[in-house]
């Protein structure tokens, strides 16, 4: 997290167990409030494999005193997907439920269960068929500069007056960091780019950080014909394929045409919860074992 460290006042914790590093919860501080760290797309607290519902009790017990003995008031989290944990991981929901937690936001995303997957839509297949026609070629490249500079930016200026979150030289000094696991497709119609895709890939799920065509995307079904490749061809072995959110406005509303896009791969909701916590709650969790 250390490239946007200008952007934040971390406030991360490692707890610890016998001297043994068994969870984490990257966070940064504002005010009087510590949040799940705003930096990161996904957090929550990250556990050790091994950590019984006690052990989690424990920590997030220790969590809330840290955050009393520093005058903190308010613990904002946002809860992990399960998708992204290879075991049942709700232990922080129930916790959560002990705490009288306030739920402040929800956020829908789409996301394709690749050993089950629904068939894809009339429209998507369409779109790959176009694509087909035209002659578009996929790559996959391992420099963000074209895409960068001549699809994502000027679309996001263009659709939203905004930036992507990810500076150009900051997805490049990430890729550097994690050469594997974050990968970069581009399409191509007479070698030049028209769209492209960013990928964060883990061990179960390959996540679509950024997607992205030129003003000519449905007419040439650049991005219908670059996801139908990855999810035939490159990820098919995933457990999931996450398209991230279609939400905006702190989750309460959702782009229809964009989650209808997605939906047309064969993706269903799942959602991603975010909690405000009052430290003075934590000696409810007290009462839970009897």
């Amino acid at each position: 997290m250390d490239y946007h460290q200008d952007r934040f006042k971390d406030h991360s914790l490692l707890l610890y167990k016998k001297d043994k590093l068994v969870a984490l919860f990257p966070a940064n501080q504002h005010e009087n409030v510590l949040y799940s760290h705003q930096g990161l797309t996904y957090g929550g607290l990250i556990i050790h494999k091994d950590l019984k519902l006690r052990d989690v009790k424990e920590c997030l017990q220790l969590i809330l005193e840290h955050l009393k003995e520093n005058n903190l008031q308010k613990l904002h989290v946002k809860l992990l997907p399960s998708m992204y944990s290879p075991f049942p991981y709700d232990e922080l929901n129930y916790l959560f439920f002990i705490l009288e937690a306030k739920l402040v936001r929800r956020d829908a995303l789409s996301v394709v269960n690749m050993q089950h997957r629904p068939k894809m839509s009339k429209d998507r297949i369409a779109g790959n068929k176009r694509a087909i026609k035209h002659g578009l070629v996929i790559k996959e490249v391992h420099t963000f500069d074209a895409f960068w500079n001549q699809i994502l930016i000027p679309n996001l200026a263009q659709k939203h007056a905004a930036k992507p979150v990810h500076s150009l030289a900051e997805i490049q000094q990430l890729k550097a960091a994690f050469p594997k696991d974050i990968r970069q497709f581009n399409v191509y119609k007479d070698d030049v780019i028209v769209a492209g895709t960013t990928i964060f890939e883990t061990e179960y799920v390959a996540h679509s950080q950024y997607i992205s065509g030129n003003e000519d995307k449905n007419t040439l079904g650049s991005l219908d014909f670059l996801h139908v490749y990855l999810l035939n061809e490159i990820f098919q072995d995933k457990m999931y394929f996450d398209f991230g959110i279609s939400n905006e406005n702190q989750g309460k509303n959702i782009n229809e045409g964009l989650h209808y896009w997605k939906e047309g791969f064969g993706a269903r909701t799942m959602t991603q919860d975010f909690y405000e916590i009052d430290v003075q709650n934590s000696h409810k969790l007290e009462t839970i074992f009897i």
